[in-house]
């Protein structure tokens, strides 16, 4: 997906917030943020949201000298989100489509993110998702693929989403018997997961494997990705990419890609052709 002209004010927003969460002072904001803004003249045009924030945020762990400044917000989404986790594990287990459910919740938890707003409300968000329609619907496509394929490949999004990551996944595994393998970002950008946020939400217990793309993009920029990823990528029978950065960066990619998530602004919106917070399951291809 390209960047438009408002992802603009919304990167620098980011910027600014991140050099809040690494404790800067206000001089060091400022340098921080003329950095910046001489990292964004210099990129080349028609590059993607991932691939300016990528660079923007390599600049901040520079700047700052902190290798992972929303370190301690990443912990606090995931404890956060965890003390849904039983409610909500009965909910599905408890529900005449369970698969859906699961589905939907797993969008509920996109709404943790760091590189969208300050601040975020999760009871709201589950509330929201329960009672509120897909604007786009391929659910059944995507429960339709799920009877055919061998395994899944699941590319995750933002820490305490990967505890929603974590339903979805577990109902999957319990209705399809399918090994899934669960892809985080090769090292800390915003509050996306790596490792260390997925082993805390669980998700080794439920998956056959984790594994990281290799990159800090905050999104799946093949081109930077490992090269073990991209094998795995390329023999997948289906994938399923969860939030905003995924959808930004593999939105061209020709594969067998699902994308779940909330269209959180306006620029993913429009590119969607569906109203601000629209819920979205979305197939490539069948």
């Amino acid at each position: 997906m390209k960047t438009y002209l408002d992802c603009y004010p919304c990167l620098m927003r980011q910027a600014l917030q991140a050099a809040r969460f690494a404790n800067l002072n206000d001089l060091e904001q400022q340098k921080l943020m003329l950095s910046v803004m001489e990292s964004l003249a210099t990129l080349p045009a028609g590059a993607s949201p991932p691939v300016i924030a990528q660079q923007i945020h390599r600049t901040i762990r520079t700047v700052s000298g902190n290798p992972d400044p929303y370190r301690q917000a990443k912990i606090a989404s995931t404890e956060g989100a965890l003390s849904w986790y039983k409610s909500l594990r009965k909910q599905i287990d408890d529900s005449e489509d369970p698969i859906g459910l699961a589905i939907k919740l797993s969008i509920a938890g996109n709404i943790i993110d760091f590189g969208i707003a300050d601040t975020y409300d999760l009871k709201d968000s589950i509330h929201r998702v329960t009672t509120q329609s897909l604007a786009i619907d391929d659910v059944e496509r995507l429960k339709a693929r799920l009877q055919k394929v061998s395994s899944i490949l699941y590319l995750g999004d933002n820490s305490g989403e990967t505890v929603f990551d974590r339903l979805l996944i577990e109902t999957l595994v319990k209705h399809y018997n399918l090994p899934v393998t669960y892809v985080v970002r090769g090292s800390a950008t915003i509050n996306d997961a790596t490792y260390l946020e997925a082993e805390e939400a669980g998700l080794n217990q439920v998956c056959s494997k984790i594994i990281d793309n290799g990159s800090d993009a905050p999104g799946t920029l093949l081109e930077d990705c490992s090269k073990e990823f991209i094998a795995e990528f390329n023999q997948a029978e289906l994938i399923i990419a969860k939030g905003q950065g995924n959808f930004e960066s593999l939105s061209s990619v020709e594969a067998p890609l699902f994308f779940i998530l909330q269209a959180k602004c306006n620029v993913i919106a429009n590119e969607l052709g569906v109203d601000e917070m629209s819920l979205i399951v979305k197939g490539k291809q069948a």
